[in-house]
């Protein structure tokens, strides 16, 4: 079911949105190569709790850390370790923050130093894609438009949609209808009305769309071996278009 949700749960829901926007940006400043995920993990927690807010991924179905943290070839859901950042690595934070009984939720990829003109593409084909999305969001638009949107784009560029992984609605819950698929059909699928909310997260791998989940449960690489990226913001739709929520 998909909750809309009120001017006054909007407003409490933007709090928790601009926190989460400023863990994201707060980790992104800190990858340089060296670094350790596990480090930048503890640089966003730290930042969430100390606002009294909580992390909305620590121990979201037995996640081990506050963000989730992908390098290179893994799309999403890393986990932070010991591994440390080399020059040249692309690397994703998604992270989300829970605060006033509502849940914000981004993600964006960040380079290590240099990167290849390839990496460099394929960062900017993404964000570029989460930005048309939200455009293509408009009040009374269906749940189609917004994915027709993100993959005619990306596979215009020779890129491939990630399709087993989808964004989603959020809210009182880090996950709520409807799902939200970075591929689809224009004018499909449900009508888009004031009060949703949702994440938009387009996830694109250089090479194929197929992906795997390793032994941990959570880790997800692409199946190529290629280079993925990873961005995303909540968003609200409202009567004038939609609204992103997760601003820093």
């Amino acid at each position: 079911m998909v909750v809309l949700k009120t001017t006054k749960e909007l407003q409490l829901m933007s709090e928790a949105c601009k926190l989460s926007a400023q863990a994201l940006k707060i980790g992104g400043a800190a990858v340089e190569p060296g670094i350790t995920t596990r480090e930048i993990d503890h640089i966003i927690k730290k930042f969430i709790t100390s606002q009294g807010a909580t992390p909305s991924f620590l121990n979201y179905g037995g996640f081990p850390a506050s963000a989730c943290i992908s390098i290179n070839d893994v799309v999403i859901h890393g986990i932070p370790s010991s591994r440390k950042i080399a020059e040249g690595d692309i690397v994703s934070i998604d992270v989300g923050a829970h605060y006033n009984g509502y849940h914000g939720d981004n993600a964006a990829t960040f380079a290590a130093g240099k990167v290849s003109d390839e990496a460099a593409k394929l960062m900017e084909a993404t964000e570029n894609s989460l930005y048309l999305a939200i455009k293509a969001a408009q009040p009374g638009a269906r749940i189609g438009d917004i994915g027709n949107t993100v993959q005619a784009y990306i596979e215009s560029l020779g890129f491939a949609v990630v399709r087993k992984f989808v964004g989603h609605g959020v809210g009182s819950k880090l996950h709520e209808d409807p799902e939200v698929p970075n591929y689809g059909t224009a004018g499909h699928g449900i009508r888009l009305l004031p009060g949703m909310t949702i994440a938009i997260e387009p996830m694109v791998n250089i090479v194929g769309e197929d992906v795997k989940v390793l032994a941990d449960g959570w880790t997800t690489v692409t199946k190529s071996g290629s280079l993925a990226a990873h961005f995303e913001h909540t968003i609200a739709i409202t009567e004038s278009g939609p609204v992103i929520m997760t601003k820093a």
